[in-house]
């Protein structure tokens, strides 16, 4: 990202909302932006498999495996307005396991984009099923969008829930209910 082109873009926008830009409190805001944009598009330079670093290992484990209430930031690709929430992750081996840190890390890796949250929920049910090829994965997001909230229908207490299933959670309705009663249940 050119942070210097960002910045005059920054101080463009300050310009065409009718502020001044050499105010005081605002001297160091495109700067700022600039960086934060960064931070928060950083998902288009990083490589799922640099983020996994190896972190897939052979083992006989056949039960479910859940990591659930992953906490997402990402932009809304409309209005670039964050959305945020929690994500749920499950899959069950057939030979191959994650480590349970990398599965936030793909999380992040998605969600640190201009995004859709359908798109990023099917996007991590994607990456597992390409790089463990488990007998199944599931993934559920649940998000508050500021786009919904701040501006447009201003409802503040809506959410939206999506689902990405693969394999035997997609096939089997009892798998597929036991890991959202597992999701709904309280942290520990």
């Amino acid at each position: 990202m050119d942070k210097t082109k960002t910045k005059k873009l920054i101080n463009d926008l300050l310009l065409e909302i009718g502020e001044n830009p050499k105010r005081e409190g605002l001297l160091s805001t495109p700067k700022r932006v600039a960086e934060a944009y960064e931070f928060l598009t950083k998902g288009y330079h990083q490589d799922i498999k640099e983020v996994l670093n190896g972190a897939i290992f052979h083992e006989k484990y056949s039960n479910m495996v859940i990591v659930k209430n992953i906490d997402f930031y990402s932009l809304c690709e409309h209005h670039m307005l964050p959305f945020y929430g929690k994500v749920h992750v499950a899959y069950i081996p057939d030979g191959k396991i994650i480590g349970l840190s990398k599965i936030p890390r793909i999380v992040d890796v998605f969600a640190r984009r201009l995004q859709v949250q359908e798109r990023m929920t099917q996007q991590i049910a994607d990456t597992l099923k390409e790089f463990i090829q488990p007998i199944g994965v599931a993934v559920v997001s649940e998000a508050f969008h500021m786009c919904m909230m701040m501006r447009g229908v201003e409802k503040q207490n809506s959410s939206a829930s999506m689902s990405a299933m693969h394999g035997i959670f997609k096939e089997d309705a009892r798998t597929r209910t036991e890991f959202l009663n597992l999701i709904a249940t309280k942290n520990l």
